[in-house]
């Protein structure tokens, strides 16, 4: 008697540090797909990044158990897949007394009935939260019933409760665009019906602009004279809103505020620029800023440090993981870049770039922004001259950087045209004193004023 495989359920790991929930962005495999293992099945975001997820097993999509845009709780099966019964079909005994050649003997299969664990030739995938468990009670292999003349179960789709399955008499013929998951924010943001758009992007993917282009087309008239948008708070958004809120009321912020004459560090970015190993890489002012925040660190450990409530003490950091905050799509994130202090000012700068671009495009993981000991904002790229930053939590100090103006100055008693910027840092008065803060923050702006301070 042969079996038709069995049925295995994925359920959605825990691939952060500790997340409980993710909400699911993209399925990349629709039932009756074929997936290998190490196949990308699904893009989940959770409060800290968007996040692709692999499958574990090799086989077909039985069914889908979550829709696209639901928030899921970690543990909960997402996906149902069919795995192929590689075992072969055991014969009848040979009533007739048949020749010996037709009867092969099957392989044999290790035991497992004691222990329950696997052949250990078998494959065994883990994900981060999701894998087996040494010691877990002995499963039984499921048998499908046989087939009946019903449509197949590989086509079947599990509707989510508070879905309305469509009907089967009639065919879906929607088509459904390709897009980023941040196009989809966009178009659900502005109103438009993403489907419904002529994509002009590579392979036929709507790009941002087919996008922006359909929101700025006038829309009917409404019957309704207000008119209100509603974006649910989730993934990153949501997790930012509550990092900041309890920021904000556990750590008591201090801020202070310092205008620099930037004019050296603007030459010297100049010439640096100029240089050959510089010329593939773009050197902004954010570099020579990344860079005195680190070597102003050295000198005030105190605001590289972290607050341990737990054990009542202050962390001193031999290291600086920086921090860039960056806006995205989906929200404020705060990667780092590891061990700032141990790079060259071409290594920073693209470690810079990198950062940037890694989250531009979505693709920054939990692993990117854990860890950080110091943050920067570059609030001066939309044109703002300073701020009072929140901390990012777990770290003591955060520096806003503004715009770098041309600006009258006073330079020997003569009112002559410089460039000047506003530098902010709020720290944790728990942590830093007035005099370290004001210490850190006079030490960056003495080398952004002078970068030749850099080698004391």
């Amino acid at each position: 008697m042969t079996t038709t495989g069995e049925i295995k359920q994925f359920k959605l790991p825990d691939v952060g540090e500790g997340l409980t929930e993710a909400d699911i962005i993209r399925w990349a495999v629709k039932p009756g797909d074929t997936v290998e293992v190490n196949q990308t099945i699904v893009e989940v975001e959770t409060a800290k990044a968007a996040v692709e997820l692999p499958s574990p097993y090799a086989g077909v999509v039985s069914a889908l158990h979550v829709a696209e845009g639901d928030t899921v709780p970690v543990g909960t099966a997402i996906i149902s897949i069919e795995v192929p019964d590689e075992r072969p079909a055991q014969s009848a005994p040979d009533q007739a007394g048949g020749a010996a050649e037709d009867l092969v003997p099957a392989p044999e299969q290790p035991d497992t009935r004691d222990t329950g664990e696997p052949p250990s030739n078998e494959r065994q995938s883990v994900l981060v939260g999701y894998g087996p468990r040494a010691g877990g009670a002995v499963r039984r292999r499921r048998r499908l019933p046989p087939a009946e003349d019903t449509p197949s179960a590989h086509s079947a789709f599990t509707v989510p409760a508070g879905l309305t399955a469509p009907s089967a008499d009639v065919p879906e013929t929607r088509h459904r665009a390709r897009a980023k998951p941040p196009v989809r924010k966009l178009a659900k943001t502005l109103g438009v019906d993403i489907d419904e758009l002529q994509p002009t992007g590579p392979d036929g993917t709507v790009t941002r602009a087919d996008v922006e282009s359909a929101g700025r087309l006038p829309r009917p008239a409404l019957a309704v004279a207000a008119e209100e948008t509603r974006i649910p708070v989730k993934g990153v958004r949501k997790h930012t809103a509550a990092a900041m809120v309890s920021s904000a009321f556990t750590a008591p912020h201090v801020t202070e505020f310092h205008t620099v004459d930037v004019t050296a560090t603007m030459e010297l970015r100049d010439r640096v620029a100029a240089r050959r190993e510089f010329r593939d890489i773009k050197v902004s002012p954010l570099l020579f800023v990344a860079k005195a925040v680190i070597l102003a660190a050295k000198r005030t450990p105190e605001i590289n440090a972290s607050w341990d409530d737990a054990a009542s003490e202050i962390v001193l950091k031999h290291y600086v993981n920086l921090g860039i905050a960056a806006a995205t799509d989906r929200g404020l994130v705060v990667p780092n870049i590891k061990n700032a202090d141990g790079l060259t000012l071409r290594d920073l700068a693209d470690a810079i770039a990198t950062l940037s671009e890694t989250a531009r495009a979505g693709k920054t993981t939990p692993a990117d922004m854990a860890g950080g000991t110091i943050t920067i904002t570059n609030v001066g790229v939309f044109g703002v001259d300073t701020g009072t930053p929140i901390l990012n939590p777990g770290e003591s100090g955060i520096v806003a950087f503004g715009a770098v103006r041309r600006m009258p100055w006073v330079v020997d008693e003569q009112i002559v045209p410089r460039w000047v910027t506003q530098l902010a840092v709020s720290f944790d008065h728990r942590i830093v004193d007035g005099q370290q803060g004001s210490q850190f923050l006079a030490d960056v702006a003495a080398i952004l004023h002078d970068p030749g301070l850099a080698i004391l």
